[in-house]
């Protein structure tokens, strides 16, 4: 699309005449002759066209986009670990397809010969005995793994998943700055800054004709799908966990291509086969995407310190019963010295140069090229040979020879000279930039752009732009991620139309509706202990608020009531005093920890829901005073603990996970439920002790309809206890996980009534034939006793 002179005056006059290109320097927007490239062109000026207020409107919508959808990137720094929101660059970076062709045939090119050279580093060492890379290069490098030297991967190559870190240099030429091999991220947060940056501009978006990116995905998937050896296996995403910086995007992905997201525990090699822990017994996995560093993958072999491992995962690889992406070992490719070998490489292996150069790499283990480096210092960025880090990542080991003083160069040159073989000279290049939207004007910032390319059957695709990681600063250490770096989109525009790519078949497309896939144990036992503490939270809120109504209206905590509800709470964990207590605090976090843990399978909108739990009540603690305040309090938790039951309840589908999730909430409700009344319904309890029982299970109403004539203690423990219509009461819990562990699936097909089932349905027949008469308080409080050993003996089923 092309603008009018008209046009194009309109935006000079807006945000381009805020621009101020750096000088000397490559920019995505100005080409060399000092021009606006088209594309940039049309941008700026449907930008002008939206004006200050409403833009900063849109581009508001798409940071609450990010934030509802709990988007974070964890942050390490001497406070510890903490979950950064996502940083967008709310403008996208514009690439031509034209460009884009050619990049992505250069990057091609690489990839087959970086699986040339893994192929021989862990095959013939070729290369080695050839002179074309240097033994200590190997042989010293932490990223080589002796354990799998000679294992052949099962799907035939080590290569499936890679990315490809590139920047302009000033001449606007692409490099490669360096290979992601090892366990690349960021493809996840494409999606999501996708999402983002059309929230805000999908107009201009749609008239642009920018490329696609579930067309990649899909691709993948089914390439993911194609390396699965029989019916019984399955392909997994394999994640360090929770506390991984990127693991939002591991359960990301995840849920977008529907496939597992497990854990190293979750997994177990027996007779050489990797299995996965699941509630139905142990399960084939014959694909795992791998999201973690190698060396963590098996403590017996590799890292003998890893928790994160599995036990026995190299001796599977050796049977060749899995497939990894990308194999073991591969990370090798990611060290920054081998750069300076892979021109040599490349021309004795495919006999070309390479189409996209690296960065010019300098390996100081060699005489000639170790003076070259101490001759152009001040062009040099020297840092860690074996680092798999970029240099502007690697601030704290790498150094700017211009930047040094007269004793900090001497330094250096010793060090060159003593231990050439440990450190690598860069060429200093000065990365181009890209236009930043700040306080509504644009300005220039440095940017890498990150290339995702997947392997299928016919050689590999790219994902169309995507993911670019921007400075926060001028100063290009300000890209990093954990240094306050901002991700922007990147737009592929087309001069026409473009395909309309989706994960979902074609209309015309048969289709077969799958059993839904099994459930890890890990994961069903973290939704029952979601439901527990949700059930658990929404009970304290219940006796939080019948409390402080009372206490509002005698503006005495000392009524007897009262302080036998205080020995009641204190027994839970929970202070009465408190209006916020740390306890429902607890319950409410514990929730959180559990979904947390299982983000692949839990909604959106449930995910959010919860966070807004989280929020409230941590808001509540500092400005909620005891009585009134406390009871308003207590409303609005239990009024969004009943909309977060509401979403995750009604909308979750009725397979093996929900059963989990719903026997934890009846189990808890039916021990809260026996607690109470064992205290509450003595004949010698303090006076307004029933009225409270039923308030508190939210039976006021159904109290008064079903007992015309007024009987005391006996209606109420009929109604809490043993009514089976009344969802509040203990027998109606029993009933209902009587249901459901009916209906889990069998450890054992064809053994005896599970251990579980049998308890409960003891439970439920002595209370179906008891009167309220005979339910003592001991009765009761032995009841809540036995109701929670079943809690136990689910977990030693299921999840030891």
């Amino acid at each position: 699309m092309s603008l009018s002179k008209k046009e194009q005056s309109v935006s000079r006059q807006g945000l381009l005449a805020s621009y101020r290109p750096l000088p000397n320097i490559a920019d995505e927007m100005i080409d060399p002759s000092g021009a606006v490239r088209p594309g940039w062109e049309t941008l700026l000026h449907k930008l002008d066209q939206i004006g200050p207020e409403k833009l900063a409107t849109r581009l508001a919508r798409a940071n609450q986009y990010l934030h509802d959808a709990g988007v974070f990137y964890r942050v390490y720094d001497e406070n510890g670990t903490q979950e950064r929101e996502w940083p967008l660059a709310h403008i996208p970076i514009l690439i031509n397809e034209d460009d884009w062709r050619e990049i992505t045939l250069g990057l091609a090119q690489r990839a087959d010969l970086l699986e040339d050279i893994v192929a021989d580093i862990y095959g013939e060492n070729r290369l080695i005995r050839d002179g074309l890379l240097p033994p200590d290069l190997i042989a010293s490098n932490p990223e080589f793994l002796h354990p799998v030297a000679g294992i052949k991967p099962a799907s035939g190559h080590f290569l499936h998943f890679c990315a490809f870190e590139l920047g302009r240099g000033p001449n606007g030429q692409w490099w490669v700055l360096g290979d992601r091999t090892q366990a690349p991220s960021g493809a996840g947060f494409a999606l999501e800054n996708r999402v983002a940056t059309t929230r805000a501009l999908s107009d201009i978006s749609g008239a642009m004709n920018v490329h696609r990116l579930a067309g990649f995905f899909k691709d993948f998937r089914d390439s993911l799908q194609s390396l699965i050896h029989d019916q019984q296996g399955r392909a997994a995403i394999l994640t360090p966990g929770p506390n991984n910086e990127t693991y939002f995007e591991h359960a990301y992905i995840a849920r977008y291509l529907g496939i597992m997201l497990l854990e190293g525990d979750d997994l177990t090699v027996t007779k050489g086969r990797v299995m996965v822990r699941t509630v139905s017994g142990l399960k084939p996995v014959d694909v795992l995407w791998r999201r973690m560093d190698a060396a963590y993958m098996d403590p017996l072999e590799l890292k003998a310190d890893s928790w994160i491992g599995t036990p026995g995962m190299v001796s599977a690889l050796r049977q060749r019963s899995v497939s990894l992406v990308n194999a073991l070992g591969s990370g090798i490719l990611e060290t920054r010295a081998l750069l300076a070998f892979l021109p040599a490489i490349s021309q004795a292996l495919h006999d070309r140069d390479l189409a996209l150069p690296s960065i010019a790499t300098w390996w100081c283990g060699q005489e000639n090229e170790r003076k070259q480096v101490m001759d152009r210092l001040n062009q040099m960025m020297v840092g860690p040979a074996m680092s798999t880090r970029l240099a502007f990542e690697d601030v704290n080991a790498t150094v700017l020879g211009s930047a040094l003083d007269d004793e900090a160069r001497k330094a250096l040159l010793d060090r060159l000279r003593q231990d050439g073989r440990g450190l690598v000279g860069q060429e200093a290049v000065k990365l181009s930039t890209t236009p930043v939207y700040v306080d509504g004007k644009l300005e220039p910032r440095p940017f890498v752009l990150r290339v995702f390319a997947a392997r299928h059957k016919d050689g590999w695709s790219f994902m169309p732009g995507g993911f670019a990681r921007v400075g926060f600063t001028l100063d290009t250490a300000a890209i990093a991620m954990q240094r306050g770096g901002q991700a922007a989109d990147v737009w592929i525009t087309s001069s026409g139309p473009v395909r309309k790519d989706t994960l979902l078949p074609r209309e015309d497309d048969t289709f077969r509706r799958n059993v839904p896939g099994t459930l890890p144990s890990r994961s069903a036992e973290n939704l029952m202990w979601m439901g527990r503490y949700i059930e658990r939270a929404e009970g304290t809120a219940r006796i939080l608020r019948a409390c402080h109504a009372r206490y509002a209206e005698a503006a005495n905590m000392e009524l007897p009531l009262l302080t036998e509800m205080r020995d009641h709470l204190k027994s839970l964990g929970v202070n009465l005093d408190t209006a916020i207590p740390k306890g429902l605090q607890r319950s409410i976090d514990g929730a959180m920890l559990s979904a947390g843990r299982i983000r692949d399978r839990f909604s959106p909108d449930g995910w959010l829901a919860l966070r807004d739990l989280s929020k409230t009540i941590h808001r509540f603690q500092d400005v909620v005073s005891p009585g009134d305040d406390t009871t308003r309090a207590m409303t609005i938790i239990l009024r969004k603990l009943a909309g977060f039951s509401g979403l995750v309840h009604e909308n979750m589908y009725r397979f093996t996970g929900w059963r989990f999730l719903e026997i934890g909430r009846r189990l808890e409700r039916g021990i809260q439920m026996a607690n109470i009344l064992s205290t509450f319904s003595r004949n010698d309890a303090a006076d307004g002790a029933l009225e409270m029982l039923l308030e508190i299970g939210d039976s006021v109403m159904t109290h008064r309809r079903q007992y015309s004539v007024y009987s005391g203690r006996l209606s109420v423990l009929d109604l809490l206890a043993l009514d089976p219509l009344n969802p509040r009461s203990i027998i109606f819990q029993l009933n209902a996980l009587k249901t459901e562990f009916s209906l889990l699936p069998s450890r054992e097909p064809g053994a005896n009534m599970p251990e579980f089932s049998k308890k409960v349905l003891r439970l439920h027949t002595d209370l179906a034939i008891i009167e309220a008469i005979d339910l003592t308080p001991e009765k009761l409080s032995t009841l809540a006793f036995e109701i929670g050993t079943l809690s136990d003996t689910i977990s030693d089923t299921y999840f030891a």
